[in-house]
């Protein structure tokens, strides 16, 4: 059985600031998590065709479950699992992705060999062909409309984590789990401004410590040239 380690996030954040941070930001939170109910609602009887339509892709493509699930760290160090259409062969390694952190965090965008990604392993023998195509387009995403409607994620916030990033963390950059999670986010919207790994944390706090009804639209309209603008890297 898989042992939870969620953390509290007053044993990295000042206790006070975050009752600060939840008592200041209480209405703001009912009116996000109303809209996060009433848009996760609308889009997924909108995208239900799409859904069918993936769902016969990937097992057409390849063999195994339609579905891929993840434990990731939410809101306050919880522990929750994430929902993704599958993009990779079943039983998949996670070095991959773990050099990828490690290399993202240890050098900045201009001493990468793309130039561009920072996060991601640009070829990925383990993702299968119909994955190449949801990923450029970010269409696995869409099945965490289900975390979103269950409370556990937002249509806007900052990514959830995995464990092993928890180990490149700085102190400070514990403060990104004063929200939770997003479907989308400040630093995926503007990532080219991102010079470093640091620069993509301090997005996020930036975010958890302003969000608003506001800026959740500011982002969500912004999201979609964004996927447009940096396919596969978004």
């Amino acid at each position: 059985m898989e042992q939870e380690q969620a953390f509290a996030i007053d044993a990295v954040v000042p206790e006070d600031a975050v009752r600060g941070h939840v008592a200041a930001r209480r209405w703001g939170q009912i009116v996000k998590r109303t809209m996060d109910v009433a848009c996760s609602a609308v889009a997924l009887v909108l995208l239900l065709p799409v859904f069918v339509i993936v769902a016969i892709l990937i097992k057409l493509d390849s063999a195994g479950p339609v579905a891929f699930k993840q434990r990731r760290i939410g809101w306050h160090g919880r522990k929750f699992t994430m929902w993704k259409f599958r993009t990779m062969c079943v039983d998949a390694d996670s070095e991959l992705h773990r050099q990828a952190v490690a290399r993202a965090v240890n050098s900045p965008r201009s001493a990468l060999p793309d130039g561009e990604q920072t996060y991601k392993p640009m070829a990925d023998p383990r993702v299968t062909r119909i994955g190449k195509v949801l990923r450029t387009w970010s269409l696995d995403e869409l099945r965490q409309l289900l975390n979103i409607l269950r409370g556990e994620m937002s249509i806007a916030g900052r990514r959830p984590a995995l464990d092993y990033e928890l180990a490149f963390y700085k102190d400070w950059q514990y403060r990104r789990f004063i929200v939770r999670p997003g479907l989308t986010g400040l630093w995926q919207v503007r990532r080219r401004e991102a010079e470093d790994y640091d620069e993509m944390m301090r997005m996020d706090i930036e975010y958890a410590e302003s969000a608003s009804a506001w800026l959740d639209l500011k982002i969500i309209v912004s999201t979609i040239p964004a996927v447009v603008r940096d396919r596969g890297v978004f």
